[in-house]
């Protein structure tokens, strides 16, 4: 367990306050969210049958909540670890068209997670998904869909503000893009996490952009799966968190594998076997469209925008009760 807490912290606003106010948020983000980008709301799975390989493999080690259905001929289910795949069989199935999208709430239980003041075993998140063509699949595409959400989220944290005057967190909407090979430059003898809080307090705003591929150092930045995104047109959203002095990674996105990409980054993960699932088929196959898309942290987004120390401030959990103890000590309380 990481916990930290802030020196001479105390929550802006009482427990139902904070309510109505997640409450807004939510609502606010979705709403300017949908006014940049237009996208369907759809509805979404929580469980996925085992062994089909539509379910996020996250860093391959991850063990995800299993159970039988019963009936169903006790057929294998379990606990979506994110839609990062299920997204873009859904646009294939609902035959959206280039330039259209989806977007829906998800969410999901990572049982392996650990748990400090933004990891939580319970993620909700805006899941989204949009089509692309061929053309669109280059940085300068991925860097405007960017600045479009930072812009969404931005916009809401105006509205917070005016709705809840005690909220007094300042945020901007340059945006740093850089590369995990340059922060590495940057930042040689520090840690991955390191290096994204340095360069979180320096700009702010920052795009951490191509994860998953091993670096200079011969060691990835941060693990991602080698089946969805594209290692060299991804990347994360990252925030300077005053509250806390540190770097938080509000949104995990990227242009997604086409059959080429696909192959390359399962022979480097050593997970060509993968390739017998159906949905893997259907993207060496040309069977999918090209999509890019992400997730988006409704409660690491909540926290941020509302001056939280803990995302259980804003979000109903479990959590181990040693530190359920020590934040309530320090008046943080969890829901």
């Amino acid at each position: 367990m990481s916990l930290i807490i802030p020196e001479n912290y105390k929550p802006n606003m009482n427990v139902r306050e904070t309510e109505r106010a997640i409450k807004f948020v939510k609502d606010a983000f979705q709403r300017n969210f949908v006014k940049n980008f237009g996208f369907d709301r759809i509805s979404a799975p929580i469980i996925v049958r085992s062994h089909t390989g539509v379910n996020d493999d996250l860093n391959g080690v991850e063990r995800a909540v299993r159970f039988e259905v019963k009936e169903q001929n006790n057929a294998e289910a379990e606990i979506v670890h994110s839609l990062a795949k299920w997204k873009r069989l859904a646009l294939e199935r609902y035959h959206f068209r280039s330039g259209e999208g989806l977007y829906t709430d998800m969410n999901a239980i990572r049982r392996d997670d650990k748990c400090d003041n933004v990891h939580s075993i319970y993620v909700d998140q805006w899941d989204w998904e949009m089509v692309i063509c061929n053309e669109q699949r280059k940085e300068e595409f991925l860097k405007r869909v960017v600045l479009r959400i930072v812009g969404a989220i931005c916009d809401t944290l105006e509205e917070t503000k005016k709705a809840f005057p005690t909220v007094q967190v300042q945020l901007t909407r340059d945006v740093k893009f850089i590369t995990t090979e340059e922060l590495l430059s940057l930042y040689p003898d520090k840690t991955a996490h390191e290096r994204e809080r340095l360069i979180a307090k320096e700009y702010g705003t920052v795009f951490l952009m191509k994860i998953g591929a091993p670096l200079s150092d011969g060691k990835p930045h941060d693990g991602r799966a080698p089946d969805y995104d594209d290692w060299s047109l991804n990347g994360d959203i990252l925030f300077y968190n005053a509250v806390l002095d540190d770097s938080i990674e509000i949104s995990s996105m990227g242009i997604r594998v086409d059959g080429e990409t696909l192959t390359a980054q399962l022979k480097i993960a050593g997970a060509e076997d993968r390739l017998k699932y159906e949905y893997h088929k259907m993207v060496v196959e040309g069977r999918l469209p090209l999509t890019i898309g992400g997730g988006i942290g409704q409660s690491r987004l909540c926290m941020l925008l509302l001056g939280k120390a803990h995302i259980g401030e804003v979000q109903a959990s479990l959590w181990p009760e040693s530190m359920v103890t020590e934040c309530e000590a320090k008046g943080i309380h969890l829901l």
